[in-house]
């Protein structure tokens, strides 16, 4: 509301407030006294409106302590976080029209409000300022449409479930691990509880991050700290009873104040299975962490910071077995993999890398699988598909079990081709095993998978590199492995109609390459998402495609020759990587 700035204000100098800004400084201390004149004083709590879009515009406000969000879209999506010392409200001042964005204070604020006819009457006079003011209208008109790129999250609250869960553990190691990053400090209820939204932004301006540790109940402190967050991380213990939480899980109050939600599960020695589909149900759509070492902390960090590193596999048939090789030689190289997702044969080798498995045991465990014996050869009558699917059914229950995708250790995703929306169906809960089946469901090869009334497919029909999943969980830089591109289908024949079986047993006998029922089916389910893959390799931060034109989709037996090149291949790209690259990965 407006009225006295208290004592958060009274004795600050309009004049020093103004030529601290990025708009105002260097004007001459005449003009910013004139300015200071005019300049009346707002405190808004976190989650206020300032304004909607749409309205009149009729001031320019500086932001003097806290931060304030500006959202535009439908439905609302934060594009700019501005902080003190820079203005918010000057596009509608310059373009005489209405409010293009709607804006409201992530924090506790303090703003400085200039009406239009000052802005007239004192700015537009002043090229400098104005040359200022068109810069930051362009940064943000850019943000609106750019990709995104990290979190940008700075202030976190962690709001413990009850008065059971280790708080103060947790916060220390939280702190610990945002401090490789950054400068960071912990605020408890005894150092913050009776300070002004002044001394909040002073310790938030001090620091690159900022822990705020919240009560388990509904208190005047653990409000404020909800008010002061970017993020709330919400933490619980995995294998206790899910309940909802006293404070701070309301999706209204998420929204307003320009939070997200993050679910922190605290794991003991053991995983415990079937917790994290107990507790989503709790938080539905809030993403949630397996925490039971410091390396989970660490990664925390890296995904609440954006400095994340998304890997997202391609579908390809036996070629997918270069994802192996791929993996073997990031993590040799100290490239942490943060999330997961794939789509076909890329979800498969992805859940193994989600489920925690070494480099040894996805090679065991799929050579079993997939070399041991062909998975598509329990031929059927071909009125579905020409294979039953369900030796595919039983080998992914065999090497996965019944595990849920929300109870892998690592941020999981598989992608399926919806045949009844036409759209593709992203998978991040439910049964692994089944959602990696409807994922590999080539069409007219393995039979759909039917769920809730809808017809489910190999993803590679629609989108066969789904990197714009991960990008937008907007967690860092996304590493994608094309193993489909490289689909040469060529055979060295004139032909429309199949020749007597007396001549195809004679080409068969010379070992002349004829595409099979089986070749043919892949190839015509995957064409469809070309287009999608090509703006998938664009969406990448690192695009990595290992040579496998030699590697037929269906020769599960070119295991290894697959594995080491796509370990060649992404060893070689790693070495080449650019200083600002590497730093992206997490390399040195």
């Amino acid at each position: 509301m407006e009225g006295d700035p208290g004592q958060t204000l009274a004795w600050r100098d309009p004049v020093a407030l103004l030529n601290a800004s990025s708009i105002f400084r260097d004007l001459d201390h005449e003009t910013l006294r004139s300015i200071g004149s005019t300049l009346g004083w707002l405190s808004l709590p976190g989650g206020a409106t300032l304004f909607e879009a749409g309205e009149p515009a009729d001031s320019l406000y500086l932001v003097i302590s806290g931060c304030v969000g500006a959202y535009a879209g439908d439905p609302p999506r934060l594009f700019a976080r501005i902080p003190a010392g820079e203005t918010v409200g000057e596009m509608g001042l310059l373009s005489g029209r209405p409010r293009s964005a709607t804006v409201r204070a992530l924090r506790d604020s303090d703003l400085a409000r200039l009406p239009r006819e000052a802005f007239e009457r004192v700015i537009l006079p002043h090229p400098a300022a104005l040359l200022r003011l068109t810069q930051l209208l362009v940064a943000r008109l850019e943000a609106r449409e750019r990709r995104p790129t990290g979190t940008g999250s700075r202030t976190f609250t962690v709001v413990p479930h009850d008065a059971g869960v280790e708080l103060d553990a947790f916060a220390t190691e939280l702190v610990a691990a945002l401090g490789t990053h950054g400068r960071t400090e912990l605020v408890r209820s005894e150092h913050g509880a009776d300070h002004t939204s002044a001394w909040f932004h002073r310790v938030e301006s001090a620091n690159d991050y900022v822990v705020y540790l919240a009560d388990a109940g509904p208190t005047s402190w653990s409000k404020l700290c909800v008010r002061q967050a970017d993020a709330l991380l919400m933490l619980a213990h995995a294998a206790t009873a899910a309940a909802a939480w006293p404070l701070g899980s309301d999706a209204g109050l998420l929204a307003t104040i320009g939070a997200r939600a993050e679910l922190v599960l605290l794991q003991g020695a053991a995983h415990a299975g079937g917790a994290a589909s107990r507790w989503c149900d709790v938080l539905p759509d809030v993403p949630h962490h397996h925490v039971q070492g410091r390396g989970d902390v660490l990664r925390l960090a890296r995904l609440l910071t954006g400095r994340a590193v998304g890997l997202v596999l391609s579908g390809g048939g036996a070629r997918g077995f270069a994802h192996i090789g791929v993996v073997r030689a990031l993590r040799d190289a100290g490239v942490p993999i943060d999330l997961v997702g794939g789509t076909s044969i890329g979800a498969i080798m992805g859940a193994g890398v989600a489920a925690g498995w070494t480099t040894e045991e996805m090679i065991e465990r799929f050579r079993r699988t997939f070399v041991s014996t062909n998975p598509l050869s329990d031929y059927t009558l071909p009125i579905v598909s020409l294979v039953a699917g369900r030796k595919v059914s039983r080998l992914l229950r065999q090497e996965f079990g019944e595990v849920a995708i929300e109870d892998l250790r690592l941020p999981f995703y598989a992608v399926s081709a919806n045949l009844t929306t036409g759209r593709s169906s992203v998978h991040r809960r439910g049964e692994l095993w089944r959602w990696l089946r409807a994922s590999v469901a080539i069409p007219g090869v393995l039979p759909p998978v039917f769920h809730g009334g809808e017809v489910h497919v190999d993803g590679g029909a629609i989108n066969n590199l789904p990197v714009d999943v991960m990008r937008a969980a907007n967690r860092g830089a996304v590493i994608g492995v094309d193993v489909g591109s490289d689909t040469t289908f060529t055979v060295p024949i004139q032909q429309v109609d199949l020749p007597p079986l007396w001549q195809m047993f004679d080409w068969f006998r010379r070992h002349r390459r004829r595409p099979s029922i089986l070749q043919i089916l892949w190839r015509a389910g995957m064409i469809n998402s070309d287009a999608a893959t090509a703006a998938g390799r664009e969406l990448t931060d690192l695009l990595l495609q290992p040579p496998l034109a030699d590697v037929d989709l269906l020769d599960w037996h070119a295991f290894e020759r697959a594995i080491e090149a796509g370990y060649r291949h992404a060893s070689r790209r790693l070495a080449e990587l650019e200083r600002a690259d590497r730093a992206r990965l997490g390399l040195s």
